[in-house]
């Protein structure tokens, strides 16, 4: 599985590519960030975001992209930049047809490092080991786009299983609550 992991915000946007299955050894296939200019008006920077996720859709083919979901935050305007630039990451994966799955910021650490708590630096450092890197990617977005793609990764497989049981039970209630009523 190829998945590009999306850590967004207005002025710098990570973007990272992974790819492998669970319980295999994983390869990042790129890493990067969109980076627009804190004093350009809001509406060019979407633009320039959307220009530059989908550069990396176009070099990467993912089959899926895995985005940060928005959390709440005190500073109302950080949240709405963040929460803007990932409606664009999901716009421009909706477009192609592209599954699009949102994972939380304690998700994403409790999959990489093992804890929910994890700083930067231990996520940057986690990262760096399961992929095999020399270095941490710089800055903290770019890795923590690259963490976002790997919880993916190790996660999808539990979700789907979760996600099949729970069809088969409405599928299932469905059957019974017909056989009551003939």
């Amino acid at each position: 599985m190829r998945v590009l992991g999306v850590d967004p915000g207005l002025t710098r946007c990570g973007v990272g590519v992974v790819e492998g299955v669970a319980g295999r050894p994983l390869t990042m296939r790129g890493v990067g960030v969109v980076r627009t200019p804190a004093d350009a008006d809001i509406s060019h920077r979407l633009v320039a975001i959307e220009a530059g996720i989908e550069e990396w859709l176009d070099a990467h083919s993912p089959e899926l992209v895995a985005v940060e979901r928005v959390f709440s935050q005190h500073n109302v305007r950080t949240v709405m930049g963040t929460a803007q630039a990932s409606a664009v990451a999901m716009l421009c994966a909706a477009r192609r047809g592209i599954p699009v799955a949102l994972h939380t910021p304690s998700e994403v650490k409790a999959a990489v490092t093992g804890s929910g708590r994890a700083d930067k630096a231990q996520v940057g450092a986690m990262v760096t080991r399961l992929l095999r890197l020399d270095a941490p990617p710089k800055p903290a977005d770019a890795a923590d786009a690259l963490a976002l793609a790997i919880c993916h990764i190790w996660r999808a497989p539990a979700q789907n299983r979760l996600q099949q049981a729970v069809a088969q039970h409405a599928r299932n209630a469905q059957h019974a609550a017909k056989g009551r009523t003939s």
